[in-house]
């Protein structure tokens, strides 16, 4: 009987199934479940950076996916042999004692603090400061070590930390916090018990401060500094973790009916995105993969030996078996990359949605039309005007920081600017600054990481930007001065999910043997241009200038907000 493999990539909008053929890595069908709450923009507020999303968005993009990807292809049920799930993270969720999400309980079903709290959600900036001085001040082990040595608003305790002292009955009623990941594994396992989990080393070591060096999570002394109640939950949480490619159990029987799959298959612990991502393009010693969404991710792998007890500073993480079991995963990445575009799209769009739109001068169907052409054109448009603006014409400085900045140095207070503007700025113009400013931001974290002595050989980019922007593409080129291959896969991370789910059953003895026979393949190779590369240099030196400006006047806010 032919072997296949589920891949399931829960992102920021969606989730995505692939089904793949575990011989060839051929991909039989895909599908994707846009969340209908998060698109009405429930339990979100952006003018606070809180962005909340309910479970019953991703336990109903589960089924729908899943079910459509095994209707689609036609395979028989017993022929499923694995199925591995990455999510976006650090994305935890309040959860009962038997792991149920708290926003599925009577009282709950409304409450954005009782909801998973979404990657991006900055909700948590003080109560990361506030980490972040205790661990460099309590006398014991600094917890961020391998964190990058800065803890982030992003990040599981921080978001713990903020939502219980904002709410007293989620502080109750929440028996223990579970990362995304981590839930839908064990929805899918149906074992009751949460200390039966597999938790995931991928997030624990990225995201909660565990590291092997001092036995696990941090030490309760160091919790209670923060809350008691962090103890309390900590002694519901775990010591051990597992990787990507351990199996967490089998499918349960209520979800293999559900799904319409049999108990046989085998459910692998759970891991993040832009790992799952990095092992689906081919991730190997010295790559740099970027994974180019609504913000990035950047992925390296080291031999142990290479990295030893090396602290890289300033990034998000470095974990034993975070991407490749018996490698030391490296990550980083921009709060912002695509979504500083799509705020751009934004802003050009309010006219049309809030005058053109109510205007009676339109019929309802010329309005649609309009609307779609609009909405379909209005990026190309604006990459093919910005395209033809010579680099020596005035272009203004923009820095990516619109959702903070995620690395190099963790700062989420720190805002985005626009400067160089004239009255022949033209809306071409910003988009051009724009982009370069988040190419900007990417090499700022290619040289960190050569800083701190790590090697990069090769770059890969995948994603949605990598594969639909050849405008980004090569000004990023130009700005790395090093070339760029693109995977080719439309799902890159939910198909190294599906390579962990194939090492998890069985199918391949370790992750690297079975990425070599079912990883991405390459579409596109970008290289620098010459006659470019040091114009670019040179505008980089004034992203530089406006982004030392810009964190200086930052801190002179926060100090005297302190004083």
């Amino acid at each position: 009987m032919k072997k296949y493999v589920i891949g399931l990539d829960y992102g920021t909008d969606s989730v995505r199934a692939v089904l793949i053929d575990a011989e060839f890595g051929n991909e039989l069908a895909s599908h994707v479940h846009w969340y209908k709450r998060w698109k009405a923009g429930k339990y979100c507020n952006p003018a606070r950076n809180q962005f909340r999303q309910h479970p019953l968005d991703h336990i109903e993009g589960l089924e729908n996916t899943i079910r459509t990807v095994l209707e689609m292809s036609g395979v028989s049920p017993a022929s499923v042999k694995g199925i591995c799930v990455d999510t976006t993270g650090s994305s935890p969720v309040p959860v009962t004692e038997d792991g149920t999400p708290l926003a599925l309980k009577p009282g709950f079903e409304e409450n954005p603090n009782a909801m998973m709290v979404l990657w991006k959600d900055h909700t948590a900036i003080a109560e990361a400061n506030e980490i972040n001085v205790l661990a460099a001040n309590w006398g014991g082990v600094d917890f961020t070590k391998y964190e990058g040595g800065i803890y982030s608003s992003e990040w599981f305790w921080a978001k713990i930390l903020h939502v219980i002292r904002e709410d007293q009955a989620v502080r109750e009623q929440a028996s223990s916090w579970v990362e995304h990941c981590d839930l839908m594994t064990h929805l899918l396992v149906g074992n009751k018990d949460l200390k039966q989990l597999k938790r995931s080393r991928c997030a624990a070591g990225h995201k909660a401060m565990w590291h092997e060096e001092w036995g696990g999570l941090p030490d309760p002394a160091f919790l209670a500094m923060l809350d008691p109640d962090l103890v309390y939950l900590r002694e519901r949480l775990y010591e051990e973790t597992y990787t990507a490619d351990v199996p967490a159990g089998n499918l349960s029987q209520e979800w293999a009916d559900r799904l319409g799959l049999t108990t046989d298959t085998i459910i692998a612990t759970g891991t993040f995105d832009a790992h799952a991502g990095a092992v689906g393009a081919g991730i190997r010693e010295n790559c740099l993969v970027r994974v180019m969404g609504t913000s990035t991710c950047d992925i390296l792998v080291a031999h142990p030996d290479a990295i030893g007890h090396q602290a890289v500073r300033g990034i998000c993480g470095q974990v034993d078996g975070s991407v490749i079991p018996g490698m030391v995963g490296l990550e980083a990445g921009q709060s912002a990359f695509g979504d500083v575009l799509a705020w751009f799209q934004e802003i050009l769009l309010w006219p049309v949605q809030h005058l053109v739109f109510n205007s009676d001068i339109l019929s309802a169907d010329q309005k649609d039309k309009l609307a779609r052409h609009v909405e379909e054109n209005l990026i190309s448009t604006l990459t093919r005007q910005a395209e033809s603006i010579p680099l020596s014409e005035s272009i203004p400085n923009a820095l990516d920081w619109i959702n903070g900045r995620r690395t190099p140095d963790a700062n989420q207070e720190l805002k985005s600017a626009i400067s160089n503007l004239s009255l022949g700025t033209k809306a071409p113009h910003l988009f051009k600054a724009l982009v370069h400013a988040i190419c900007f931001g990417s090499k700022k974290i290619v040289d960190r990481f050569e800083e701190e002595g790590v090697v990069i050989k090769d770059v890969i980019g995948i994603g949605g930007v990598a594969r639909k922007s050849p405008f980004i593409m090569q000004t990023l080129a130009n700005v790395l001065n090093r070339p760029i291959i693109v995977a080719a896969s439309d799902y890159a991370p939910a198909l190294g999910a599906a390579i962990y789910a194939a090492v998890a059953a069985g199918i391949y003895p370790d992750v690297v043997t079975a990425s070599q026979k079912l990883a991405s393949v390459y579409e596109a190779e970008y290289y620098p241009q010459v006659d470019k590369v040091e114009d670019m240099a040179m505008l980089m030196a004034k992203y530089n200038e406006l982004s030392a400006f810009i964190e200086t006047i930052t801190e002179r806010k926060t100090e005297t907000a302190s004083l």
